[in-house]
């Protein structure tokens, strides 16, 4: 049967707006972050946003030739509001790992750094093993690997859950607990500023692939398959043509890519 020109019009429109509402078809991709969790993303008082992510999400961005939108969304409603389409992609330093890939995809690796444990300069805490910790408190922010590690690992110590970084940073340097969990990076970042002068790192942690996964991806929503072969193909050009290295030297004295 023959379409009419009219219906044939109607039918080319539906087919672009398919279009137009995939991701990876947009040439603006919206990137949500945390804005706390310096000196990977975080939201400065004149509200502009800073960090490794944000400058690694700027220079995939421009070399797939799309322009970045950033939206701030607090951690724990992070992946909800991915999977509801408040935006494409999370660039936030989430770790990947099986429990989020069941709902979420993700990119390869980005970057991947240890975990770490610091404590007050004065503390007695000579390592960072269960034993080490047995009976101190921790400071940790939820719904991360560093909170599932020591929710697994220090069973005879007080875990103690923050909704950010910046929680259990205030909480330390006020004495109300003994430890606290993260990122070595965030807590070297943290203990070589003024606010981190109460403290000190104790060491790294040896990460298990089980509980802290093979580094930190870039979150998509299911399916999203084109648009995470883009990604992918943007990680491995600005590692190959320097902009990469010249974004991790302005943070950091290593490879934050890792092994």
């Amino acid at each position: 049967m023959a379409i009419s020109k009219r219906n044939l019009l109607a039918v080319t429109a539906a087919v672009l707006a398919l279009g137009i509402g995939s991701a990876s078809a947009q040439t603006k991709l919206r990137i949500g972050t945390e804005g706390a969790y310096p000196p990977f993303n975080n939201l400065t008082s004149d509200g502009k946003l800073e960090g490794f992510d944000i400058d690694i999400a700027k220079a995939l961005c421009d070399e797939m030739k799309v322009e970045c939108e950033f939206i701030t969304q607090d951690w724990d409603g992070i992946i909800p509001a991915l999977i509801a389409g408040k935006f494409d992609a999370i660039i936030a330093s989430m770790s990947i790992t099986d429990e989020r890939k069941q709902q979420v995809d993700f990119t390869n690796k980005y970057y991947n750094t240890p975990p770490a444990i610091a404590a007050p300069k004065d503390s007695d805490i000579k390592g960072v093993t269960k034993e080490d910790l047995a009976g101190k408190s921790i400071g940790v922010q939820g719904s991360t690997t560093h909170s599932n590690y020591a929710e697994a690992t220090y069973t005879d110590s007080d875990v103690k859950l923050y909704p950010t970084a910046d929680e259990y940073k205030l909480d330390i340097v006020n004495g109300r607990i003994d430890a606290v969990s993260d990122d070595v990076i965030v807590l070297t970042d943290w203990l070589n500023s003024p606010d981190g002068a109460c403290c000190k790192l104790i060491g790294t942690i040896t990460p298990v692939e089980a509980i802290h996964g093979p580094g930190a991806g870039i979150a998509i929503r299911k399916g999203e398959t084109e648009l995470a072969a883009k990604f992918n193909a943007a990680i491995d050009a600005i590692r190959a043509n320097g902009k990469y290295k010249e974004i991790n030297d302005k943070y950091f004295t290593f490879d934050a890519y890792g092994g």
